[in-house]
C-alpha cells in the first residue's frame, strides 16, 4: 500500500520528477514484491501458516531463505542501491519541488516503511528458533531459480535505471504538455540575490 501511495502522490504532484518517478516505481514495485511474495510463499509451504507469530529464528537453520528475505524486505523499504530507491527518491524531489508539506508526510511513510519491515523480519527470523521451525528446509534449487532473476533485476535497475526512464520520460513530457504544466521554478536565496543585482545594473545604466 505504501507503495501504491507513492506512485499515485508522483502522478498527482505534475512534476516531470513526479511522473517519472511514479512510472518507474510501476516496474520497481512488481519485482520488489514479487521477490518478498515469493519469499512468503516458501515460507507458509514450509510451516503451513500465515501467522508471524508461528515463525521465529528461521535463520538459524534456513539462512538462504532468511537472506532472500532480508533481501526483498529491504527492497520493499527503498534501501539505496535497490531499484524502488531511485523511484522514491524521484517522486520525493518532484513532489518538495511543489507541495513541500506533502513531501514530509511523504517522508514520514518511508520511516513507516522501515520499522514494518525490519520488525517482521526481527519476529520471523531473528531470536531463539521456536520447535516448529527447527526443521525447516534452506532454499532449494528450483526456489533459487525462481528468485535469483527477481534478485538480479532489482539490483540492476538500482544501479542503472537509465534504459527504462529513456522510455518514460518522453512520455511524461508529453503528458505534461498535454495537461499544460510546467515544473515550478525552485527558490534559491542567490537567484533573488543575482536578479537584483541584475535590475540594479538596468537602471544604473
Amino acid at each position: 500500500m505504501s507503495h501504491f501511495g507513492f506512485i499515485v502522490l508522483g502522478i498527482f504532484v505534475m512534476t516531470s520528477q513526479g511522473q517519472s518517478g511514479a512510472t518507474l516505481y510501476m516496474v520497481n514495485h512488481g519485482f520488489a514484491t514479487a521477490g518478498l511474495l515469493l519469499v512468503a510463499g516458501f515460507m507458509m509451504s514450509r510451516r503451513g501458516s500465515r501467522l508471524i507469530s508461528a515463525y521465529g529464528g528461521v535463520q538459524k537453520v534456513a539462512p538462504l531463505l532468511a537472506g532472500t528475505f532480508m533481501f526483498a524486505g529491504l527492497a520493499n523499504l527503498s534501501l539505496p542501491g535497490l531499484s524502488p530507491f531511485i523511484s522514491e527518491f524521484m517522486v520525493l524531489i518532484g513532489t518538495f519541488t511543489r507541495y513541500p508539506i506533502a513531501g514530509y508526510f511523504a517522508v514520514a511513510g518511508v520511516l513507516l516503511a522501515a520499522m514494518y519491515v525490519l520488525i517482521a523480519y526481527q519476529r520471523t527470523m531473528t531470536g531463539e528458533t521456536v520447535a516448529e521451525t527447527e526443521e525447516t528446509p534452506d532454499l532449494k534449487t528450483r526456489e533459487l531459480v525462481v528468485v535469483t532473476p527477481v534478485i538480479a533485476v532489482i539490483l540492476a535497475l538500482g544501479f542503472f535505471p537509465k534504459p527504462l526512464l529513456d522510455v518514460i520520460d518522453p512520455a511524461v513530457d508529453r503528458t505534461l504538455t498535454q495537461v499544460n504544466q510546467t515544473d515550478p521554478v525552485p527558490e534559491h536565496p542567490l537567484a533573488d540575490l543575482a536578479a537584483s543585482a541584475n535590475s540594479n545594473a538596468e537602471e544604473s545604466k
